[in-house]
């Protein structure tokens, strides 16, 4: 879940969401209508499909965009349906995880077409989840997983507290009373005023962009995911587990345990807390890109092993 917001761990005066970058504003055909994206273009290299998470969108890997295609990768950053500036159905059921999975899938595939090189998958928070399904839905089609800030099950902890009360809202305002809460509740701790005012602005129009349907669907989904960990193990796709040094999402303890149970590569990012591209991209991107590095070379046809 992405909340206007800072922390004593991660830098306060970069723009974030609205760090510069040469993307180009694309669509791609989903299951439910057009998926935006930022798109980089084509390259010699990797293809990286960036997923957000709950409320969050494609602006939240901008400080990783340009940076990524310097180190000569294609990186499609999206908005799941129903979020910012992708269009999603009025009906909750449609944003399960099978339903957003399908949407990476038919979108993979479709970057598969465009490009010869590895495919990697990376999810944000809620955005891993799906991605997490996705690649259970269709092992060969991906050639890792990053789990950026992302759990083994659905959300427990202080941020399920904030879900528990997102429907009530809903019911009494819509989107904007969610919003109005959310903005009064983050303007509570002295952290989040040293967020630019531009981003806070963004952040705003953002989330009232969001589709009620989706937000609620989507807590749903994100409440109720059990956990498939094992199942992930036994797709032999290789995974990378990184967080912030003080993830308040799913703690790092839970997220350093998931990463065990995998066999996973694990990360902890320091200056950052649920959201590290925006919060310390520099140290992101390394990461991700020495993981990126050491990833096998997939067998002919089948999945890795």
């Amino acid at each position: 879940m992405v909340l206007p917001g800072g922390s004593e761990h991660a830098a306060p005066d970069d723009l974030r969401q609205l760090a510069t970058h040469d993307a180009v504003r694309v669509t791609f055909p989903g299951g439910a209508g057009e998926l935006a994206a930022l798109d980089t273009g084509r390259a010699e290299g990797a293809t990286v499909l960036l997923v957000a998470g709950f409320t969050g969108s494609k602006e939240d890997f901008a400080p990783l965009l340009s940076p990524l295609a310097d180190a000569g990768l294609r990186a499609v950053a999206i908005d799941q349906r129903g979020q910012y500036e992708s269009p999603g159905p009025d009906e909750p059921a449609a944003y399960s995880v099978a339903e957003l999975a399908a949407d990476l899938v038919a979108l993979g595939r479709r970057l598969r077409e465009g490009g010869a090189g590895p495919l990697h998958l990376l999810g944000h928070s809620f955005g891993g989840i799906v991605a997490r399904g996705a690649v259970l839905a269709e092992p060969a089609l991906f050639d890792s997983l990053t789990l950026l800030g992302s759990g083994p099950a659905g959300l427990t902890g202080p941020r399920r507290e904030l879900l528990d009360h997102l429907s009530p809202l809903l019911d009494a305002g819509g989107v904007q009373l969610v919003s109005q809460t959310l903005e009064q509740l983050a303007m509570t701790d002295p952290r989040a005023q040293t967020v630019p005012a531009p981003t806070r602005e963004f952040l705003t129009r953002r989330f009232l962009a969001n589709s009620e349907a989706g937000l609620r669907g989507m807590a749903d989904a994100m409440l109720t995911e059990p956990d498939r960990v094992p199942e992930l193990a036994a797709t032999g796709v290789p995974v990378l587990v990184a967080h912030g040094v003080a993830d308040d999402a799913w703690t790092p303890a839970v997220q350093a345990d998931m990463a065990t149970r995998l066999g996973a590569r694990h990360e902890v990012i320091p200056r950052a807390v649920h959201s590290p591209a925006i919060e310390n991209p520099a140290r992101t991107l390394q990461v991700v890109l020495d993981f990126w590095a050491v990833v096998p070379a997939r067998p002919p046809g089948g999945v890795l092993r």
